[in-house]
């Protein structure tokens, strides 16, 4: 076994089943520690429970990439940084592994089982496998063969938020969220009002999951707002502030800036008095006053969401 199990042929066969081999946890210890490459090892439906490949004494890890770990039994495994890029771990078991710093960067998630398992700090990708070759299919015109990979992603980002929730990392949780419902858009119909309005959701607050997108949409609103009120006038008392090519650049900018402030406080709906829209700065002004409300207490919301896990 000893002999066979350090030979590349064997461990890169696809036909040779590991499943009731003996020793082979200890074999691929061995091979681990010995620093030979190991990319290519199939071990599909392999009994790797408690195996230990932590490169002790080494800030970096083994590497075990483009592995077939298909339903591989890896239940209290010692995976600490290791690299497993390109690798299969489509139902695999994986609970109460020790994952901590591991690198699973363009593996195959589906069906992960991950209960209990250790899940700080893993290298994980922005978009998963099934998600990246399923929009190249998509823009290849396979839409049939596109959405049932976007419906792996959705169930492979499902599983992994619920996991790291379970853990308490929550940020984390929250990109696969976001990722989660960016997939689930993509299986309604492309010029559909479901896909728009997820899509408008998207953009105005990541799904809940990003602040930063609402405060940006609040400021570009005030602005845009602000410049056409002083396009098209108000009013400060018998004053008109606006746009005037007959006086000074720097009247005109006193102006802009009376404009931008008449926009923060409609946005905000405090509604001083001291600066009045008219003629076509009202219907602006109404719309900016509602369009504002709704975003403040968006932002209230997702702000919550986000600070109080």
């Amino acid at each position: 076994m000893t002999s066979a199990a350090q030979d590349d042929d064997y461990w890169r066969a696809p036909g040779a089943d590991k499943r009731q081999v003996k020793e082979l946890r200890a074999a691929l210890e061995q091979r681990a520690r010995s620093g030979q490459p190991m990319t290519g090892f199939q071990l599909k439906g392999a009994g790797l429970a408690g195996i230990d490949l932590v490169n002790h004494g080494s800030h970096h890890g083994f590497i075990l990439r483009e592995a077939d770990l298909y339903r591989a039994d890896l239940q209290n495994a010692h995976l600490f940084a290791l690299d497993l890029r390109g690798s299969s771990l489509m139902k695999a078991d994986l609970r109460h592994a020790n994952l901590h710093c591991a690198d699973l960067r363009d593996c195959n998630l589906l069906g992960i089982r991950l209960d209990g398992a250790r899940l700080d700090n893993v290298i994980w990708d922005r978009q998963l496998l099934q998600e990246r070759k399923g929009r190249e299919l998509y823009h290849r015109g396979n839409v049939a063969a596109a959405l049932e990979l976007f419906q792996e992603a959705e169930e492979t980002y499902r599983n992994l938020r619920l996991h790291l929730e379970r853990a308490g990392l929550f940020e984390q949780a929250g990109m696969f969220f976001h990722r989660e419902m960016v997939v689930r858009r993509l299986q309604m119909p492309r010029y559909s009002w479901q896909r728009l309005l997820s899509w408008l959701v998207d953009l105005f607050s990541g799904y809940g999951e990003k602040p930063l997108n609402v405060v940006l949409f609040s400021l570009g609103l005030i602005g845009l707002c602000g410049l056409l009120y002083f396009l098209v006038g108000v009013n400060q008392g018998d004053h008109r502030l606006g746009l005037d090519l007959d006086q000074g650049l720097l009247d005109n900018l006193g102006d802009l800036l009376d404009c931008l402030y008449f926009s923060v406080v409609t946005f905000t709906t405090l509604g001083y008095g001291d600066i009045s829209p008219h003629g076509l700065a009202r219907p602006l002004a109404a719309f900016e006053a509602f369009v504002g409300s709704f975003t403040m207490a968006l932002f209230v919301v997702v702000f919550v969401k986000k600070m109080t896990r």
